[in-house]
């Protein structure tokens, strides 16, 4: 296969970056997207040039580390396909491909084709986990699930976290990333004691970050290679709401206590 590629190249953040065009002849059907980027590469290094820069990592479609959009589809045409399992047997002899990387204000890019996704690393970090202050971890026959959350916790654990629903996003948002995140736990037995309190300190984590809000496009969904439903959005925001209504009542129950008078609630 013959192909044209219009490539985004940008040294560094501050860098304004342009597409560079680059031939790509000689490109077997059989080879993924990231294969046919190696081999690009090699040409340029052979000439002296500085090789695309691109996330990769297991190109299995399974740790999220590459993401790059695809004649303006996250990932490239193939649905619930990520990049490194796209073949290119999916395109035409003769065809352009356009590639730049995720475009969001929070995932600034670092060089060409990749980002910082670390935003997706602090929001994990601010409550994407369950406490286990002691003891080992308990027998996975001892504490028995329905097998309708079992299935529901395990869909939503299907996310990678590769931010192609920010980058299909017309308000970047990261709703369903978050949404993903909150629903694995919350559908647990293990992940009740701290459901609300993770769902505050996600989602504010996750507006501190600079994500825009949803506003119920759907793009999210429709480019997520794993296929997280949006349905996954409405739990997340019934989880925030009951947060929040908890939180105030707690508030206004110490409020009163601290007033000599009050009943706590």
């Amino acid at each position: 296969m013959k192909i044209t590629l219009h490539v985004w190249r940008q040294r560094d953040a501050r860098d304004p970056g342009k597409f560079v065009t680059y031939p790509a002849p000689d490109i077997s059907p059989d080879m993924s997207f990231l294969e046919m980027l190696d081999v690009v590469n090699e040409r340029l290094v052979a000439k002296g040039e500085d090789p695309i820069a691109f996330d990769h990592d297991c190109r299995e479609g399974i740790c999220g580390t590459c993401g790059v959009v695809i004649n303006g589809t996250p990932h490239g045409p193939k649905k619930r396909t990520t990049a490194c399992q796209l073949h290119m047997r999916s395109f035409n002899d003769g065809d352009t491909l356009c590639i730049e990387p995720w475009r969001a204000a929070a995932f600034p890019v670092v060089r060409d084709l990749i980002v910082d996704r670390a935003p997706f690393d602090r929001i994990m970090a601010a409550g994407g986990f369950i406490s286990a202050p002691i003891g080992a971890a308990v027998d996975a026959n001892a504490l028995p699930i329905r097998k309708e959350n079992a299935d529901m916790s395990m869909d939503a654990a299907a996310c990678i976290g590769c931010g192609a629903c920010v980058a299909a996003c017309p308000n970047a948002s990261a709703m369903l990333f978050v949404a993903a995140k909150i629903t694995h736990l919350g559908t647990l037995p293990q992940g009740q004691p701290e459901r609300h309190e993770r769902a505050l300190a996600m989602v504010a984590q996750m507006d501190a970050e600079g994500f825009g809000s949803c506003t119920n496009h759907g793009e999210c969904t429709a480019a997520c290679p794993k296929g997280i439903p949006v349905e996954f959005i409405g739990r997340l925001n019934a989880d925030f709401l009951a947060a929040a209504i908890t939180k105030g009542r707690r508030a206004a129950g110490a409020g009163d206590g601290a007033g000599g008078g009050g009943t706590p609630r």
